[in-house]
């Protein structure tokens, strides 16, 4: 499969509500001197593996990333192209693979690495573990072992379970999957079986496909609340990206 198109595919279409009263969505926000989403792009644009690196944000924000991307990265459209994201993660995926599809490049070996815009400080290492485990098994996703027990409420009231800790893990991104597999998956899933997702690699999860997991980082932290926004700033200061 080494002559397999691949694809970096950053999802940008959060609205960071978590993060407070902001004027622009958090992948947006600087941290250090640049935005947090040029911080990640700068981890994809450098990976020789991807054919393009296509970038999914809200509509309105679309001239905006352009302008980011062109600024920063020096690219005008060349490797970092940006298109509408959808309503959902999922659905704003989809968008990405139509456009695999639109370029000719949309096969059976066509791997896709999607990955949280805010989650800047993705290695190298884990990248390029995602694709070969996507290669290999036809999906992965990123995770690591839970350092504190984890417990789980029915009611959200009283704990109903204690799962052993040793079984569980956190997931991070990238999830990395082979693109016509996950959409045929997609496409084959129910309204009420899409409406309980919360990623991707749940699908292939219910349909009883294998999902390998490549081990994350500590400080592959997804920026979601003001006190990320902190330790990002520590991690960037202390040079970890």
């Amino acid at each position: 499969m080494s002559d397999a198109k691949i694809y970096g595919v950053v999802l940008a279409g959060g609205i960071g509500s978590r993060m407070g009263n902001q004027d622009k969505p958090k992948q947006y926000l600087l941290v250090g001197d640049k935005p947090i989403l040029i911080h990640t792009l700068e981890k994809f644009y450098i990976e020789s593996d991807f054919e393009k690196v296509i970038v999914l944000c809200p509509k309105e924000w679309i001239g905006h990333t352009k302008n980011l991307v062109k600024k920063y990265l020096k690219d005008d459209g060349e490797r970092v192209v940006v298109i509408p994201g959808g309503e959902t993660r999922n659905e704003t995926i989809m968008n990405a693979i139509d456009f695999i599809d639109s370029e000719g490049n949309l096969d059976d070996q066509t791997i896709i690495v999607t990955h949280d815009s805010v989650r800047p400080f993705v290695t190298k290492r884990i990248i390029d573990e995602n694709i070969k485990y996507a290669r290999e098994v036809g999906a992965c996703d990123t995770a690591m072992p839970a350092t504190d027990t984890i417990v789980i409420s029915e009611d959200n009231e009283v704990i109903s379970e204690i799962p052993e800790r040793k079984k569980m893990y956190q997931g991070q991104t990238p999830q990395t999957f082979q693109a016509m597999k996950l959409k045929s998956l997609y496409e084959s899933l129910s309204d009420e079986e899409k409406s309980i997702l919360t990623d991707a690699a749940k699908i292939f999860v219910m349909k009883g496909e294998r999902v390998h997991i490549v081990e994350g980082e500590v400080f592959n932290i997804k920026i979601t609340y003001p006190y990320d926004l902190r330790v990002a700033e520590a991690l960037i200061g202390g040079s970890i990206n």
